[in-house]
């Protein structure tokens, strides 16, 4: 009895790992979607601007206030040029996401959680607010559907993190065939970006 007790407990702790393992897949996987063919209008998309990662992140108050100052400035652009803004909110809602932020990410962003909501300095700032479940803000097909909406077939992208979000929304929007930009100065990175940097160069981002 107790070795086959043994066994169970063997089998659920693979299963669990594999379940994990599939999650943190999930969250970094960068999706491939349709062509979106010849559109005419910008917009600029604001990435995980929320409290708990605005407030509680792993940035220096002087890194935040250069970050802050020139994504005011984007808005600020944008609205001149009447091109659309739109805000993506992290809200980890998945069951196996929800479970690797919960082990690896201090909880944070989870769906239902504090702080999920935009930061301060951005708060109503965006003509229009999505939520993304992963990475890849792409993944839900509700930014595609606005965009489509919208006739936008340029992306401007600030926010954070480079090293992630920044970049798998980047990387996800170059492979539907948009005109991808990242303003360098508007995203934070936790770690050294150099290699983020040379992924999106690679894959036709323009740096800015």
């Amino acid at each position: 009895m107790l070795g086959y007790l043994l066994g169970l407990a063997g089998l659920f702790g693979v299963l669990g790992f594999l379940w994990l393992t599939l999650g943190i897949r999930r969250i970094s996987a960068v999706s491939i979607g349709e062509p979106i063919g010849e559109r005419t209008k910008e917009a600029l998309l604001l990435i995980d601007l929320q409290t708990v990662f605005w407030d509680h992140g792993p940035y220096s108050d002087a890194a935040k206030q250069s970050a802050k100052t020139a994504v005011l400035h984007e808005v600020d652009a944008a609205k001149a040029q009447g091109h659309h803004v739109v805000a993506l909110r992290q809200e980890w809602s998945i069951p196996s996401t929800k479970a690797v932020a919960q082990l690896a990410m201090k909880g944070q962003a989870i769906k239902g959680s504090a702080g999920t909501e935009l930061a301060t300095p951005f708060a109503g700032l965006a003509d229009h607010v999505l939520v993304k479940r992963v990475q890849d803000a792409f993944e839900t097909g509700e930014l595609d559907a606005l965009l489509a909406k919208l006739d936008v077939g340029k992306l401007r992208l600030a926010g954070l993190d480079l090293n992630y979000c920044v970049k798998n929304t980047a990387l996800a929007a170059r492979n539907r065939g948009y005109e991808v930009s990242v303003v360098s100065n508007a995203t934070l990175s936790s770690s050294t970006r150099n290699q983020a940097e040379q992924q999106l160069a690679a894959h036709g981002v323009v740096l800015h």
